[in-house]
């Protein structure tokens, strides 16, 4: 298994324009072009000095690498597919990069990024799981390595029965700039 760090995700081959994107590549990420949205929305815009983005889902280069309800394999009894807490908090970080793309594409330079307000991650999760939060996890503390004290967040973790694409996390966020 790899760690986020250890996880490519994009095929920009251009060295990093700013800080943020030198430290993204110091974790062994790159930003990927931003997603195209599965319906009537754009992925993020701006309002007055803030950036709110879409819900991201975890895609690497441009496809979802797991599906399914997160279960830590005690509960449930489900037949569907299922993805690890472990790895959904992989996943999780994935998803805070692309929202990172998401708000480059409208601010044009994350270095502008004084805070990241907050983070709200969903969970498709079997109907026994509670460890959204840990899951979570994965998108606050990669963001908390980037941006040190201006990553750290509000946050809600939400369980939910199915997320679009099947995909077993997305994630969200709100960040101010100057």
């Amino acid at each position: 298994m790899t760690t986020p760090a250890e996880t490519s995700v994009g095929a920009d081959s251009t060295a990093p324009a700013s800080a943020v994107e030198q430290r993204l590549a110091e974790l062994g990420l790159t930003l990927p072009a931003v997603a195209a949205p599965v319906a009537a929305y754009v992925p993020a815009i701006v309002s007055g000095n803030h950036v709110y983005t879409s819900g991201q889902l975890p895609f690497i280069n441009g496809k979802l690498e797991a599906t399914g309800k997160v279960s830590s394999g005690d509960e449930g009894l489900s037949e569907e597919p299922t993805v690890s807490p472990e790895d959904a908090q992989r996943y999780a970080a994935v998803c805070a990069v692309n929202a990172l793309a998401a708000v480059k594409s409208v601010i044009g330079d994350l270095d502008r990024i004084t805070r990241i307000v907050k983070v709200v991650g969903f969970v498709a999760s079997d109907t026994s799981f509670t460890g959204q939060p840990g899951v979570i996890n994965g998108a606050s503390e990669l963001l908390g390595r980037v941006f040190g004290d201006k990553g750290q967040h509000a946050r809600s973790a939400v369980g939910v029965a199915v997320l679009p694409l099947d995909s077993p996390v997305e994630v969200e966020l709100i960040a101010e700039f100057s």
